[in-house]
């Protein structure tokens, strides 16, 4: 842990439910030999940024991962536990019961949704860096829109015509990607926050919330059967550009 980091109390929450409509179980599937929340684990230990690692669920056989991990572990009471809960409502639950386990208040918070694996260790020190250097209340990492920029998006009419979604930005003839003005979408990688945006406010946004931003490449959103395949392959590459590194330096 670096200067910056040693100055402040940091606590990192993976929120790991056990539903799961779209790919069943998919927080514990199988992704390149590890269950899928694995790489997230991994990635917040090698950043070297945390006092303290958690993971919050209300599945036990996901909760026995975390401990296989070696990381702390807290069972989510089950009205916390549904489609409909709020993140931001079962994250405040989960720092209050963690800093009275402890007797402690943390000065930030970071939620790592396991769903994003490519997301890696430097992604998470320079959002917390931000975060800290900047005295924002959120740092959220996002990435560019491009081919799916909303002024492209459109809406189908009762008499089954198509009209811009959006009316107030049009998207007439000037539809060529680079004349768009630059425009970013939330990839559910990085949730930094000053303690007090979450616990006292109740928003893991804040009023000063800042963007880190993350390419393209590393930004799959685990949702869907395709994007698990998608992920495989990814992280084969990862890997194996790593070992030529490692190779090469020896």
């Amino acid at each position: 842990m670096n200067h910056t980091y040693q100055k402040n109390k940091i606590l990192c929450i993976l929120q790991v439910r056990g539903g799961s409509k779209g790919v069943p179980k998919k927080n514990i599937r199988e992704v390149n030999g590890k269950p899928l929340m694995t790489w997230t684990i991994e990635s917040a230990k090698k950043s070297g940024v945390f006092d303290s690692i958690w993971v919050s669920s209300d599945s036990d056989e996901i909760l026995e991962v975390g401990r296989q991990e070696e990381v702390n572990t807290i069972k989510r009471p089950e009205e916390l536990s549904g489609d409909e809960v709020l993140s931001v409502d079962s994250l405040h639950w989960a720092v209050n019961e963690i800093e009275g386990l402890y007797g402690i208040e943390y000065d930030y918070v970071v939620e790592l949704p396991v769903v994003c694996p490519l997301r890696n260790e430097d992604h998470i020190r320079e959002a917390v860096n931000k975060l800290i250097t900047t005295d924002a209340d959120s740092v959220i990492s996002v990435t560019q829109m491009t081919d799916k920029h909303p002024v492209r998006m459109k809406r189908i009419t009762d008499d089954d015509l198509i009209e811009d979604f959006c009316s107030e930005y049009p998207e007439g003839d000037a539809g060529r990607r680079q004349d768009l003005e630059p425009c970013y979408i939330r990839n559910g990688g990085i949730y930094s926050m000053k303690r007090d945006t979450l616990m006292k406010e109740k928003t893991r946004h804040g009023k000063v919330s800042r963007p880190y931003v993350m390419e393209d490449k590393y930004s799959i959103n685990i949702d869907s059967e395709m994007d698990l395949r998608i992920a495989e392959v990814m992280l084969n590459i990862k890997e194996a550009i790593e070992v030529s590194n490692t190779f090469e330096r020896s």
